[in-house]
């Protein structure tokens, strides 16, 4: 399966439809396939339909947040190794920590700049391209 223009599949989740319109945005520029959800139980059907080869995922959703919805991700077998960075306007050693330790590759402070977000994609991004 090749990747056209070497884009990759993004998911981004978050209930700021601000940050995920930005960040639809920035990663289109960049090349990358978007996929957008509002929550934690929205970003796991899409995870489990489309399959993204990274995900962003904001910390702090109603229902189900983020260190759950990466945890859970994590636990499949068929997903373990999809990078995950957790996105938070917070920017403590102990929220970066606790994303660690349920699976995350990464930590993005919002509000993010296109550049961040597309270095981030990139470093991670050829490492899962380099994985296949």
């Amino acid at each position: 399966m090749s990747i056209p223009n070497s884009g990759l599949r993004v998911l981004v989740v978050d209930d700021s439809n601000t940050i995920r319109r930005s960040a639809e945005i920035f990663l289109k520029q960049g090349g990358h396939e978007v996929l957008l959800a509002e929550d934690g139980f929205d970003a796991l059907s899409k995870v489990n339909d489309y399959e993204p080869d990274l995900i962003f995922c904001d910390i702090l959703m109603p229902r189900l947040d983020g260190y759950q919805t990466c945890a859970i991700i994590k636990r499949n077998a068929k997903f373990s190794g999809v990078p995950i960075v957790m996105l938070s306007s917070k920017d403590g050693v102990f929220d970066k920590a606790r994303g660690r330790m349920v699976g995350s590759q990464d930590y993005l402070t919002k509000p993010f700049t296109k550049d961040q977000l597309l270095q981030t994609v990139q470093e991670l991004g050829s490492a899962k391209q380099g994985v296949v």
